[in-house]
């Protein structure tokens, strides 16, 4: 099944590509400490094995003089450390908030060959920020997706299997929350509590199993009254057991080709989110900061270029997969 299934997807040299350009991004985004991070991947030191991006050390621990967490771009601690040893650092040594000192020109700096994508205008290195950015919306669109999906199949099966005054009461509520100004709730709730990704993403799940529930109501109706389906109930098959072994291998199938289209959305309403102010903490490395800081500096256009190119690639390439997704499946034949 899954073997015919990446072969129609090969079949499609753009959805391969898109694919591949997701596939990619992600691996970036999963490893972005490893590629962008002001402490050494490694540090061996008087021919003991040290891992900064694990553990704080303090610089004591290298001959310094403080107690404080040494800084591995501080010419003297360096001076220490290759005296007794050696470290390496990431391929880009500035972290998600490290300032970037003495730049050519004021913050926001523009590109230059030590910040290849220049810096922001708190000092920090926007490569940096735009890697920690995607790896953010990545990691929080695909937990708030699968979650938000869960319980969009389990609220449609219910529906779909019992009908009736479930299914019509089912029915009215879903259609009264659909009503409702998604962003504008969203912002009320984010105005109420104080920032956090917890906070952001409970009020984001609360529209966000939505899409999935029509399709997996629509698929269970129609399969309730088959023949497996009625020699289970007159064996005394529990209804979840029904749902969860005779539904929900092709309520998955089904959801698959929804899947890129749902975290695509979720990405979009996070940035928007942040952009406005009501997103994640502030300090937080996100898509829609970088997008804000862009249009409060016009004349830094790297800001916004690197928030849109990032936010563009990654979209484009879920829609891609989505429809790719839609014709492997066969969704509606």
């Amino acid at each position: 099944m899954m073997g015919e299934f990446f072969g129609r997807i090969k079949q499609q040299k753009r959805a391969y590509v898109a694919l591949m350009v997701a596939v990619l991004m992600a691996l970036v985004a999963l490893f972005a400490p490893f590629i962008a991070n002001d402490k050494p991947l490694i540090l061996v030191y008087q021919k003991s094995i040290y891992l900064p991006m694990l553990v704080d050390y303090p610089e004591t621990t290298f001959g310094g003089v403080f107690e404080t967490p040494a800084d591995y771009k501080d010419s003297a601690i360096q001076t220490l450390i290759n005296k007794n040893g050696m470290m390496v650092m990431p391929p880009i040594v500035y972290g998600e908030n490290t300032l970037v000192l003495n730049p050519p020109t004021p913050h926001p700096s523009a590109p230059t060959w030590d910040n290849v994508w220049g810096t922001d205008a708190l000092g920090r290195d926007v490569f940096a920020r735009t890697l920690y950015g995607l790896r953010l919306s990545l990691g929080f669109g695909l937990a708030l997706t699968l979650i938000a999906s869960l319980v969009g199949l389990a609220v449609g099966s219910v529906l779909g299997y019992f009908g009736g005054w479930v299914d019509l009461l089912g029915q009215r509520v879903i259609e009264i929350w659909l009503g409702l100004p998604q962003l504008f709730i969203l912002m009320i709730l984010m105005s109420v509590f104080r920032p956090s990704v917890l906070v952001v993403f409970v009020g984001m799940l609360l529209f966000g199993w939505l899409p999935l529930v029509s399709v997996a109501r629509v698929h269970v109706y129609r399969l309730r009254q088959a023949p497996f389906v009625l020699t289970a109930k007159n064996l005394g098959v529990s209804p979840h057991r029904i749902i969860l072994r005779h539904f929900l291998p092709s309520l998955i199938r089904l959801s698959l080709a929804q899947f890129p289209f749902i975290l695509a959305g979720n990405i979009v309403i996070l940035t928007a989110l942040d952009f406005l102010g009501f997103g994640l903490p502030m300090e937080s490395a996100s898509l829609g900061e970088l997008l804000y800081q862009g249009s409060r500096h016009l004349d830094a256009p790297h800001l916004a270029m690197a928030g849109v190119s990032v936010l563009m690639a990654i979209l484009m390439a879920l829609i891609i997969i989505g429809e790719s997704f839609r014709q492997a499946l066969d969704v509606g034949k």
